[in-house]
């Protein structure tokens, strides 16, 4: 099985997938978890410079880099972990891509970035996805006074990067939305019912 969580920064993603991951592995089943971008060497780097404060960074190099970063994620950790039969759990996938990218930067037409998309994933789709739902007032009170680059961005940036998980979760039927202002057990709660429903 594979599940993404998706939200924007400060939604709780995070303390999330540690509390479904520690269930799972209650349960027995084996779990790996990763971050998009993240994961292998190469794609960590790639994360150090996309949210690193001290570029400026063009918004198709932007999109490339990301997709860049994933492409290396699913073929040396994602897809050998799946192969194995293990549930793989990633902290945002390519949802994030149509938010941040096509809804909040709106420099690239959504038919590219879904198309970029399908490269950079292998053609892998979610099996399950949390929406982390959370107000752009909400968020800004959780996140850190120290902000990446992304975090950086600015209130009209996040209104529509809001916008498009909420368009996004509109149209899949893979997406769940849950409210991340409850209560991170209540949170976990629901988590586990839509999880547990799906094996």
């Amino acid at each position: 099985m594979f599940i993404t969580f998706e939200g924007i920064d400060g939604s709780g993603k995070s303390t999330q997938i540690q509390k479904l991951r520690q269930h799972l592995e209650q349960k027995g089943i084996q779990v790996k978890v990763f971050r998009d971008p993240g994961g292998p060497v190469v794609s960590e780097k790639v994360r150090e410079l996309l949210l690193s404060p001290n570029y400026e960074i063009d918004p198709v190099t932007e999109l490339l880099l990301f997709s860049a970063a994933r492409s290396q994620l699913m073929a040396e950790k994602v897809l050998p972990s799946l192969e194995e039969g293990a549930v793989v759990i990633l902290d945002r996938f390519y949802d994030s891509t149509v938010a941040y990218q096509g809804y909040g930067r709106q420099s690239v037409p959504l038919p590219e970035i879904h198309k970029m998309n399908s490269i950079a994933s292998h053609k892998c789709e979610p099996d399950l996805t949390i929406y982390m739902k959370l107000s752009l007032e909400a968020a800004k009170k959780r996140m850190s006074q120290k902000r990446d680059r992304m975090e950086q961005a600015g209130d009209f940036f996040y209104t529509h990067v809001i916008r498009g998980f909420d368009k996004l979760a509109e149209q899949e039927e893979r997406i769940f939305t849950l409210d991340a202002t409850l209560p991170a057990e209540r949170v976990h709660e629901q988590i586990w019912a839509i999880v547990d429903n799906s094996f």
